[in-house]
Formats: structure tokens, C-alpha cells, sequence
């Protein structure tokens, strides 16, 4: 059978010629509801079905000779094509892809704005990383399913700080109805807005983090009393954990928040634990000095204070209060192939999560970071030493990777 799928655009009625050839030969056409219901009058036979195992097992089962598949805005954009051309090869069909006018295109042109450098991406559906998208700096553009994923997206936004982030919504483009709204994300996290809708989402750049490669001058953190992990410390954990920009890291007593700002800055989504207030209220300074949107504040003791956190794909604890046992136990059991880093200034420290990891199956790995650095006494520059730290690093050999952390 010749398969056709066919982009008929955003509104559903802008067919390219060559669609509409595809359309007049066909002897069966497949598609959702309103895209079917929008064609021509014909004698030809429609069927209404949308999901792309279904649409193959109609096809396989026909006797048509060609046959069109109808689906909304552009076939290789966030279309329902994806999933359905592996089947339909799979199947022996010859198939032929159709273009149509996307939702994107038609939007930038209501706005009179090229679209070339928007981050495109979709929250129809599926899970989607607003924040981490938009600190590429570039407008972000989203395709969106129902007035409350516009509501929901803007209120993270609002809850991660970025409420003065400048949303703009457009509802039945291409419809008589057709309707575009702009304002903060904070104003729009309680609009109505119809079911048929995409929205596009810009940061202001007073709000863009400054990245860079790990290991932040010290001087770029409020301190006040609370210790905090040096430059150059910080720097190898990050290399040691390998963290990904995918990766969902805790950070188990954060201290002043240096390391999780660290990580905040390369990886998806950080959650930061501390139990002393004093450390807490640095450790939210410090997020908002350096505009760590997708970091999260967590109060509170571990292991306790982990039971709700998502599944880390990395764990580096610079500090226990005595129950680091329990701690890496939770992080295991949250993730039986979370690769761990642990701080330690004491051997006993040292040896406690060196025979835990032996124990668990970690293999671990004790790097010893010494170092001095120049100050001045007088008219000599003289080398002052801080006190040597121990970083034990472990994951389990796995047959195949799990998470995002790296081996």
C-alpha cells in the first residue's frame, strides 16, 4: 500500500497541493475527528482513529491501494508521524510525508518575530524542563494540551522565582476565535484559556544565570558562619559525579549551598538539605545571588528529609550530623545505581563511608584534595594550607546505564 501522511496544518485546513492530490486518489483516509470532519465532501471511506498502533493495524488490515493519513500542524514537528512511520515501514508500505503549516509558523508570524533561535518543545503530554530550557537565555516556544497546562507551567515558574518571566499565549490560532495574550507568568498562572493552545516563554536577562565551568571564585558566596566547601573541592566533585545537564542531584547537608549551586548550574534540578536554620537562609541567598532557578531548598534532617525527594541520579553529602550510614541507605534505596560522593575532613568520616560503600558494592574511590594557597605577610607572599578533605566516590557497576549521573 502507497501511505500518505498528510500535515494539515495548525487549523486543520491548510493542505500543500500535493496533499491535496494525495487526498482526491485516495481510497481510505485515517485521521483524528475534527481533522476527517474538516476535508471536502467525499465518497471516499474515513475512518476516525488517532493513535499510531491503531492507525497501523487499520492499514494492515485494508485492502486500499492508497490510503492518507491526516494529522494536525507539521509531520516533523512534535506529530503524531514520529510513531507512526516505524510501523507502517515496518509493515511494508510505501510511505510518503506531506508537510503542513505548524503552529510555530503561524504564531511568529501573528507576532511579526523570526523564529529561527526559539527553543521549540512540547508539554502536551509529556514531562518538559521549562526552566532548564529557558536558561539557554533564548525565548522558549511550547505546545501546550488545556487551559491548565498554561496555569500549571506558569505557576512553576512563580514557585522557582520567575514570575516576572514574560509568557505570551495564543488560543485557536487560525480560528475565527482566534485570541493572544501577553503579561508576567505571574499574571497569567491565573487566566482562563481555551483547550486549543501553545504559549511562548521569555526570561528576563536580569534573571539569567551566569554559567561557567564548575568551581566558582569563593568570594561569589555569602558565607557568614557556616562552613563551606572550597573552590577547588568543588570543582573535582562535580568531575567526579559527572553530572549531566539531565541529572537530579541532592545535595545532603548544604552548608552555605555553594556545592549545590555548583551543581544547579550544570545539572536539571538540585534539591539542597539543611537542617540548620542559619545554613538554610545562606543557602536561599546564595540561590538567588546566582539565579539557580531549578534549585530547591529543602529544611530538615536526613535521612527524614529525603523520603519525598525525586530519584537522584547523584548524591554528594558534605555533611552527616553522625547518621551517614542512614543517609547514603536512603540514597540507595532511592537509587540502587545513584553514584555518591562524600566529603570527609576526618579519617573517621573517611573510613565509615569507605567500609560502606566495600559493603554495598560501590567500589570506592578515596582522592585526597590538599591545598594551599598565597597570602601575604608583610612584604612575602607565604602559602597557608587548608585542611586536607577526602572525596570517597562509589557507583555500582551496572550492566547497563541507569540515570544520567555517568560512570
Amino acid at each position: 500500500m502507497r501511505v500518505t501522511l498528510v500535515g494539515m496544518g495548525c487549523t486543520g485546513s491548510d493542505l500543500l497541493p500535493e496533499a491535496e492530490e494525495a487526498i482526491a486518489r485516495a481510497e481510505l483516509i485515517v485521521g483524528a475527528g475534527r481533522l476527517v470532519y474538516a476535508l471536502p465532501s467525499t465518497t471516499v471511506e474515513t475512518v476516525v482513529a488517532v493513535r499510531a498502533q491503531e492507525v497501523a493495524t487499520l492499514l494492515r488490515h485494508s485492502r486500499a491501494r492508497r490510503s492518507v493519513v491526516v494529522l494536525s500542524g507539521d509531520v516533523g514537528f512534535f506529530s503524531g508521524a514520529t510513531g507512526l512511520l516505524p510501523l507502517l515501514e515496518k509493515d511494508g508500505h510505501i510511505v510518503h510525508l506531506v508537510p503542513g503549516i505548524s503552529s510555530v509558523q503561524l504564531f511568529a508570524a501573528r507576532l511579526g518575530r523570526p523564529w529561527q533561535k526559539w527553543v521549540l518543545d512540547s508539554a502536551h503530554g509529556r514531562d518538559c524542563d521549562v526552566i532548564g530550557l529557558l536558561r539557554t537565555g533564548r525565548p522558549v516556544f511550547l505546545l501546550t494540551s488545556g487551559a491548565q497546562t498554561v496555569r500549571a507551567i506558569c505557576g512553576e515558574l512563580v514557585d522557582a522565582g520567575l514570575g516576572a518571566c514574560h509568557v505570551t499565549v495564543a488560543e485557536n490560532l487560525g480560528y475565527a476565535d482566534e485570541r493572544i495574550r501577553e503579561d508576567t507568568a505571574e499574571a497569567m498562572a491565573a487566566g482562563e484559556y481555551d483547550s486549543l493552545n501553545v504559549m511562548l516563554i521569555e526570561m528576563p536577562h536580569d534573571l539569567l544565570a551566569r554559567r561557567r565551568t564548575p568551581g566558582l571564585p569563593d568570594e561569589a558566596f555569602v558565607r557568614g558562619d557556616v562552613p563551606m566547601t572550597k573552590q577547588e573541592v568543588r570543582a573535582c566533585a562535580l568531575a567526579k559525579l559527572g553530572i549531566t545537564p539531565h541529572a537530579v542531584c541532592w545535595d545532603v547537608g548544604a552548608g552555605t549551598g555553594s556545592v549545590s549551586v555548583e551543581l544547579a548550574l550544570v545539572a536539571r534540578e538540585v534539591w539542597a538539605i539543611e537542617r540548620d536554620p542559619e545554613a538554610v537562609a545562606l543557602v536561599r541567598e546564595n540561590h538567588q545571588r546566582l539565579r539557580t532557578w531549578n534549585l530547591h531548598v529543602v529544611e530538615g534532617t536526613a535521612p527524614e528529609a529525603l523520603a519525598d525527594l525525586p530519584r537522584p541520579d547523584a548524591v554528594f553529602v558534605g555533611g552527616s550530623a553522625g547518621r551517614l550510614e542512614r543517609i547514603l541507605d536512603a540514597a540507595l534505596e532511592a537509587n540502587p545505581f545513584v553514584r555518591i560522593c562524600v566529603a570527609a575532613i576526618a579519617l573517621q568520616t573517611l573510613e565509615q563511608a569507605a567500609t560502606w560503600m566495600d559493603e554495598h558494592g560501590f567500589d570506592p574511590e578515596v582522592t585526597q584534595i590538599a591545598v594551599s594557597r598565597t597570602h601575604k605577610t608583610g612584604g612575602l607572599r607565604l602559602f597557608k594550607a587548608n585542611n586536607p578533605v577526602f572525596l570517597i566516590v562509589g557507583q555500582r557497576v551496572k550492566e547497563a546505564p541507569v540515570g544520567d549521573a555517568g560512570a
